[in-house]
């Protein structure tokens, strides 16, 4: 339960408006009491609070048990209400959570967009150094000084003008540079067993879903 809560705590957030990942499908959803434009997650957010009534039942069962001697006790007959009421929490849960997953459509381009902030590709400038022959030390330092300048162009790393990056930071720096800092060389460049490359991505798919159907 407590993995169905951090799981519903995602979509919840995902699917604000602040987010935009995702959408949940409208059988999951009520419209709010005073703003009939609003989608309210009530799956998410009812199991999020069912996870209470769990964990406390859990914190029931533990304080039952913390003071008792060896063997059995009468204290023990209180254990089957928080024991049963779990069982059935969970299943019914899972079971609602199953259904409302193949009723979620994401939205990759709300995404993207949030991907791309926060130079997130910083790391790559950094590896694209040390690859150049830089001490990753060194490279830590440059990318530092190139995230400021543009914070300071209110732009993108990837959007700094080439003449700025060889200038300014390092003469190794070359027109390939802007594929290690777009979004999709990110992705690519790790592609390792269990990284973020699209192919990875799939393998693990396909593997879950041989799994899943075995």
């Amino acid at each position: 339960m407590v993995h169905v809560s951090r799981m519903s705590e995602e979509l919840i957030l995902w699917m604000s408006q602040n987010f935009g990942f995702i959408r949940i499908a409208d059988r999951f959803t009520t419209g709010s009491s005073i703003m009939p434009q609003k989608k309210n997650p009530d799956v998410p957010e009812l199991a999020r609070g069912k996870t209470g009534r769990v964990v406390g039942h859990l914190m029931a069962l533990i304080t039952l048990m913390k003071g008792q001697p060896l063997a059995y006790n009468k204290d023990n007959q209180e254990d089957k209400e928080p024991l049963f009421d779990t069982v059935d929490t969970l299943k019914d849960t899972l079971r609602i959570f199953a259904e409302m997953a193949g009723g979620i459509t994401v939205q990759p381009q709300a995404m993207e967009q949030a991907a791309l902030k926060g130079y997130a590709t910083a790391t790559d400038l950094a590896d694209y150094l040390v690859k150049k022959g830089l001490p990753f030390r060194d490279a830590h330092e440059t990318v530092s000084h190139a995230v400021k300048a543009a914070v300071s162009h209110n732009c993108d790393l990837s959007e700094l003008p080439l003449a700025v990056l060889l200038q300014q930071f390092n003469p190794a720096i070359g027109k390939d540079v802007y594929d290690a800092l777009s979004l999709r060389g990110s992705l690519n460049a790790r592609n390792t067993l269990g990284g973020t490359a699209p192919a990875q991505v799939r393998a693990q798919i396909a593997r879950h879903h041989k799994r899943l159907g075995a």
